[in-house]
This record gives structure tokens, sequence and C-alpha cells, in this order.
């Protein structure tokens, strides 16, 4: 498996968005292949400002400081749990998911020094 991963940072947000790509399937594009036969699942995070250090700012008074505002943190995953459509979540699935996400979380605050949710 390849990670094929995109990101972007400007002072409205910042994103990240990858999907896992098959090596053979990913060689027969680059070989003039039909792309449409490559699977992509894109999944990724996007962190904006929560709009407050603006508000803040704007309501500080001479000789106060305003705080800073804080961050919001949205997490999407695409993941394909079972080829058939019709098929049911099973408990344990479901816990592997939460599991993703609550660590997936937990690895973004962390690598932005966070100390509080």
């Amino acid at each position: 498996m390849l990670i094929l991963q995109e990101s972007c940072t400007d002072p409205t947000a910042s994103f990240v968005i990858y999907a896992p790509v098959d090596i053979v399937a990913m060689n027969v594009v680059l070989n003039g292949g039909d792309p449409d036969y490559v699977a992509l699942l894109p999944s990724g995070f996007a962190i904006l400002p929560d709009g407050m250090a603006a508000a803040a700012t704007h309501g500080a008074g001479i000789g106060e400081t305003a705080s800073l505002g804080g961050s919001l943190l949205t997490v999407a995953f695409q993941i394909l749990v079972d080829s058939v459509p019709t098929a049911k979540l099973s408990l344990g699935s479901v816990a592997t998911v939460n599991n993703l996400i609550a660590c997936t979380v937990e690895r973004i605050k962390a690598s932005l020094s966070c100390d509080n949710a």
C-alpha cells in the first residue's frame, strides 16, 4: 500500500487528506491504465479557528489582554468494513472504528501539544 496525501494551510484552516492506494493499481495508472479502477477511500482532518480570538480581541479594553481562541477539529474517515452492501455492522467493527477515531484525535492533539480537549 501507498499513501496518497494532500495538505494545505492558510489563515482560515489547515487540511490533511489522505488515502491508501494499492501499489499494483497505482502502477497500472502510472503506465497509462484506466484510473477509474483504482479504489480511493479518502480520509482526513481539518483544523479551523473557533472564531473566539477575533471576538475576544474586539472586546478587550485598553490595558486588557484578550485571550486567544481555540480550534475546531473535524475528522472524517471512509472505511470499507464489508464488501457486501447489505451486510450489518458487527459490534467488533463499531468498536474498531471508534478506537480508530479516538486514537487519531489523540495523536493530532499530541502533535499540536494540546493540553485540553
